[in-house]
């Protein structure tokens, strides 16, 4: 029996070449850092294969690269002559002469006749239309781009054409053109009634309405959207925004609560809720929504750290808590957060038996000057540690705690001088400190 031929013998055999195996080649030897191979592999390839288009490009962007914009050029040309019913082989050419050469009048020309039959091939592609309307512009043809938009705008367009045609008015006609806006409206208008499930097309002629100062009507485009497509969350979010910017505050309201009731994971309709139950003085509401929006969404640290503030001013640790455990997730190195998170974990009854390490945790991260100084930490942390029987500690923390109360907090000065000296007494020792304590307690917070 014969034996085989080795691997080595095939690929090398002219047999076996074909323009796969020498684009393969060419990659290769890019890979290997040899840029001449490589150029000599991939051009073979697209010779023996010249309607490849990744071929032609590559060796076109090769040309281009080395400053040969003519060679480059005469490969588009060439590839875009050679396949007249592919797209792709006319827009390779049309948009090399605009990149290549912007300000270059005949390259223009060149673009734009190539277009041009490309149009008369393939009537009404938006594509092409979209290409020769920047072209006519550059050109100062104005005659001609308004034809373009007026092609697509004349018939029932769909969603594309229309905002294809919408984007050209913006260029064509001034923003006070009453006549040119009422084409606009009419085009958003119609292409929503026939196409209310489109989220784009809805967001987009929602916008056109806002941004030219009717509310209404652009609540309306988003409101037909939502009822064909209930599930479109983000647009429904959005047309409870402006149901509250047009003051239809109890509208606004329960269409932003029923996104909530379907995914309670949307931080917008969650932080557009928490804003107007603050305009409204609803505290626990805003809270509540203010919350679940920088879960979802993040948020910087002091918005985390005076949302949970709140609760515990509310006397909600738990909630403070959750809240907190999620700000360490965005900022897991952040000491500020850390301190209020100790201190909420202590509060919390759940998680009340655990927090010591959170205590120590904090302090490392803040270091000798930073939010570990707190009172509020310092004496909640002074509990924790007199509950571990590390009485000295606690002191320590209590009295650097009572030096840093401003004067303001009498009464949360007064309260840790009694602390101290409650430790003092129960230990009895230092009676007449503790009774100097007391007799300052007093004259802070007289009982």
């Amino acid at each position: 029996m014969k034996s085989a031929l080795p691997i080595w013998l095939v690929v090398m055999s002219p047999l076996a070449a074909s323009p796969q195996l020498d684009f393969a080649l060419g990659i290769l030897a890019e890979q290997r850092g040899d840029g001449k191979a490589a150029a000599e592999a991939i051009e073979k390839a697209r010779a023996a294969d010249p309607a490849a288009y990744p071929l032609v490009t590559r060796v076109a962007e090769q040309h281009r690269a080395n400053g040969d914009i003519e060679g480059a050029s005469t490969l588009y040309r060439e590839f875009a002559a050679g396949q007249p019913q592919r797209l792709d082989a006319q827009f390779a050419y049309a948009d090399f002469l605009r990149e290549a050469s912007p300000d270059d009048d005949f390259a223009g020309k060149m673009a734009r006749e190539t277009l041009e039959k490309a149009l008369a091939r393939f009537p009404g592609q938006l594509s092409i239309q979209r290409r020769l309307f920047r072209i006519y512009e550059s050109l100062d043809q104005r005659d001609r781009s308004t034809a373009i938009f007026e092609s697509i705008a004349s018939s029932q367009p769909g969603p594309s054409e229309v905002l294809a045609a919408v984007d050209m008015a913006r260029t064509l006609f001034p923003k006070d053109d009453e006549t040119a806006r009422a084409k606009v409206d009419e085009l958003l208008k119609g292409a929503c009634l026939r196409e209310p499930e489109d989220p784009v097309l809805a967001r987009a002629a929602s916008e056109h309405f806002r941004t030219t100062g009717r509310l209404p009507e652009a609540i309306e485009m988003l409101a037909k959207h939502v009822e064909a497509v209930p599930s479109s969350l983000a647009l429904r979010t959005r047309l409870g925004i402006l149901q509250l910017a047009a003051e239809r505050d109890k509208e606004g309201e329960q269409t932003l609560l029923d996104v909530v009731a379907i995914d309670n994971n949307q931080g917008l309709a969650h932080q557009s809720l928490a804003k107007l139950y603050r305009k409204q003085d609803r505290a626990a509401e805003a809270r509540e929504h203010g919350a679940q929006a920088l879960k979802v969404k993040g948020g910087d640290v002091a918005q985390f750290t005076e949302l949970a503030d709140e609760f515990l001013n509310a006397d909600l640790p738990r909630d403070a808590r959750l809240l907190l455990e999620k700000a360490m997730f965005y900022h897991p190195s952040d000491a500020e957060v850390a301190v209020k998170l100790a201190v909420a974990s202590r509060r919390d009854p759940e998680s009340r038996e655990k927090s010591s390490r959170l205590f120590r945790e904090a302090e490392s991260l803040s270091g000798e000057k930073g939010p570990a100084t707190d009172p509020v930490f310092l004496t909640e942390f002074a509990e924790c540690l007199l509950e571990s029987k590390q009485t000295k500690a606690a002191e320590d923390r209590l009295r650097t705690a009572i030096r840093t109360y401003p004067p303001d907090k009498k009464k949360e000065t007064a309260t840790a001088l009694r602390r101290l000296a409650a430790i003092w007494q129960g230990e009895k020792r230092n009676e007449e400190g503790a009774k100097a304590l007391l007799q300052r307690a007093d004259g802070l917070d007289p009982r």
